[in-house]
Formats: structure tokens, sequence, C-alpha cells
């Protein structure tokens, strides 16, 4: 029987959601948060499954696992994992399936959240505070800017309709065509969205052109009343910039999901910062999502056994 590990398993969760009585199963919980301690832990298992990001594979780490043969991430990419590393050292890397509706869902739930100040008045509701200190923005008839409209930028896009928003769009390779398809307008430049938009949400993926895509410039280039909002991937956007421009109140306030080191350390600025609302990288973190992550991480073990592996990545 093949020993797994699977690990950064932070609400328990995992032995709930599949049937692992093929496997010979070890959750982590707790994170580990340096190379050394993922090589000690995981020096006697055969398959390790990892979800999304957490936990980095690079070629290092795959060099002091000789008897890792399977690796499985979360969705069907994972930037942080060293793919040639892996087929170097003979580790067959799979992933499964995963949807996009859940981080659009997170999305607006930061956005709404940043407009109508929920949590500094839920606080003071719990605490017997003042009735009402805060006036939430309005989003119908407001402008929402996307950097960019792929599958989850695209439903990101409807709900803002919904709610009577005109949308702006941009990325590199964006054409008009696909915008008004969609019913949004192609912005010109980044920084005319930027400069445009009463909300700025960020839907790419992180690549050597996107990383430090939104730096001070473009964020200089935002309204003091807007919001900028990133649910991707951190490095898209110069985080001490935007740490700058919400101290200088260049901008109104940020919704984020995803920082550039995670959990984020406890004297990070952004976690006390009161224009921040934050949460801890919850976008894909839903019972559909983890059903079938986990479900589809123990098919891939057993494709993998059976000699047919599935889902390969690479």
């Amino acid at each position: 029987m093949l020993r797994c590990a699977v690990l950064d398993d932070y609400q328990d969760a995992a032995l709930s959601l599949a049937d692992w009585s093929r496997v010979d199963v070890t959750v982590f919980r707790e994170h580990m948060s340096s190379e050394d301690d993922v090589a000690t832990a995981l020096a006697d298992f055969d398959v390790v499954v990892i979800m999304r990001e957490r936990t980095p594979f690079p070629a290092s780490l795959f060099a002091r696992l000789p008897k890792l043969r399977l690796l499985i991430t979360s969705g069907m990419r994972n930037a942080s994992i060293d793919l040639p590393a892996a087929a170097e050292h003979g580790v067959t890397v799979c992933g499964t399936a995963s949807r996009s509706e859940p981080p659009v869902e997170l999305t607006w739930a930061l956005i709404l959240g940043l407009c109508r100040h929920l949590v500094p008045e839920n606080v003071a509701f719990r605490a017997g505070g003042p009735w009402q200190s805060t006036v939430g923005t309005d989003l119908a008839g407001g402008t929402l800017g996307l950097i960019g409209l792929g599958k989850i930028g695209t439903r990101v896009a409807a709900i803002a309709r919904a709610f009577g928003m005109d949308v702006l769009a941009w990325s590199q390779n964006l054409t008009s065509e696909r915008t008004e398809a969609v019913g949004a307008r192609l912005a010109l430049s980044l920084e005319a969205l930027m400069a445009d938009s009463d909300i700025v949400s960020i839907h790419l993926a992180l690549s050597d052109r996107t990383r430090g895509l939104v730096d001070a410039a473009a964020l200089a280039a935002m309204k003091p009343s807007a919001l900028l909002v990133n649910t991707s991937r951190a490095a898209i956007v110069d985080t001490d910039a935007l740490i700058a421009a919400l101290t200088a109140g260049g901008l109104a306030g940020a919704g984020l999901d995803v920082f550039d080191l995670e959990p984020l350390p406890g004297d990070h600025p952004l976690r006390t910062l009161p224009t921040v609302l934050a949460t801890p990288h919850l976008g894909y973190v839903t019972y559909g999502n983890y059903s079938r992550y986990f479900a589809e991480a123990v098919e891939d073990i057993d494709a993998f056994a059976a000699g047919s592996p599935i889902r390969v990545l690479g």
C-alpha cells in the first residue's frame, strides 16, 4: 500500500471528504514553513497531496525526497511546482478539477464588504458602539475595472452588470471583440483602466509578464476613492507599493485574499491597516471544491498504482 501524506489540511477536512481506505494516509494540518521541515516530514512517503500553492516544491526539495513517486496538487496548474525537476527525479505530477465559482463569490464578498463597511459596522454593533458610523459606496452607476477577462473575470463581469455597473477590462492580449462579447469595454491601457475605475479587481494568472504588473505607477493612477481587490495571485501587485498607497490615502481600500508569504506573519502591516479587508486565501475553499480535490486525489493515486496515471501535469 502506498504511503501518502496530505499537507496543509488546515480545516482537517481531507479524511472526511474522500475514501482513503486503499491508501496509508497521514494528514499534516500545520503548515511547515521551512524546506528542512518539509523534507524531514516527508522522507518516507511515496505520495504527497498538496493544496494549491501552500507548500512549494522546488528542485531542491525533490532532490531531498528520493522515495517520492507521485505528487498531486489540487487544480490543474501549480506555479510552485518545478515540473522539470519532478520529471528529472522520476516523480509523476497529477492534478484535479477545480471550479471557478468560489473565487468569483469571494471576490464579490470582498467588494461588498468594503463598499458597505461591513466589518467596522459589525464590530461596532457587537460592541454596543455607534449606531451607523459609515456611509456606503454605491455599486450601481459605478465602474468595475477587470485586469484579466478569463473564466473568473467573465463571471465577475456578469455580476457587475447585474448590479448596474459599467465594466472595463484590460490584459496584454485582450481584444475589443472579446470584451464586447461579455458586455464590457476594452480599456486602452492598464493605466487608463486604473484611472477610470471605481473598483479594480485582478483575475490574471501569475507569469513573468504579470509579476509586479500593478506597481506604484499603476496604483498612483487610481482615484483616491477607488478600491483594489486581489483574489488572484499576490505577486501581481507590488505589496510594498500597495501598503504605501493605502497608508498615504492614495486609494480608499483593498480587499485581499492572496499574499506574498502564506500564512502571513502576525506583525505584517496588511494585518493592521484599517482600510484593508483581508481573508486567508479562502477563494477556492468551499465544500464543493474540497470534495472534488480530495476525491480526485484518491482517483489519481488509484490510477497511478494501476500503472495508468491520469490528469498528469507537465
